[in-house]
């Protein structure tokens, strides 16, 4: 049974080692570089888990963590869902899913009115996962990507509550 659970600056060894495996499993759907989070110990994972009004989820399986998901405020727009990964050991049994709407339900509860999310665009289980759960494109540019042609694709739904 997964479990959600969320995450506190207490628990930045958690958040730390979980984003590491992301990175490490699936570097291809991330901007971010694992060589990029061996730099600043503690005090940088801390700051991370510290910005104001964000939400950061871990999925446990068998006290395993499997699975992340933050939300963080957005800048002027919509709240943004931001790191989602699940571990191959864990896809398809709905743990995504359940990632997702947990931080729906946190941006409702700030009172947003859609979500906002960032993929690489070649993702394309990502981005099959976001649409399966109501995100869709949007023609907004999203960031440049290293390569100095490439831009993410920018994703969001409309959050109603039920």
């Amino acid at each position: 049974m997964v479990e959600l659970r969320v995450v506190t600056t207490d628990d930045w060894p958690l958040w730390r080692d979980v984003r590491r495996a992301a990175l490490a499993e699936a570097p291809h759907a991330f901007k971010s570089r694992l060589a990029d989070w061996h730099r600043g110990g503690e005090e940088r994972w801390r700051a991370r888990l510290e910005v104001p009004g964000a939400h950061h989820i871990v999925a446990l399986l068998d006290g395993r963590a499997v699975g992340m998901a933050g939300g963080l405020p957005g800048d002027g727009g919509p709240p943004e869902l931001r790191s989602v990964w699940v571990s191959p050991e864990a896809r398809g049994q709905g743990v995504g899913g359940r990632l997702i709407a947990a931080v729906e339900t946190w941006a409702l509860r700030a009172g947003a009115t859609a979500l906002r999310l960032a993929v690489l665009p070649g993702n394309a289980p990502a981005i099959a996962l976001y649409e399966r759960h109501g995100f869709v494109a949007t023609q907004e540019p999203g960031d440049l990507l290293a390569d100095g042609v490439t831009r993410e694709l920018v994703m969001v739904k409309a959050l109603r509550r039920s």
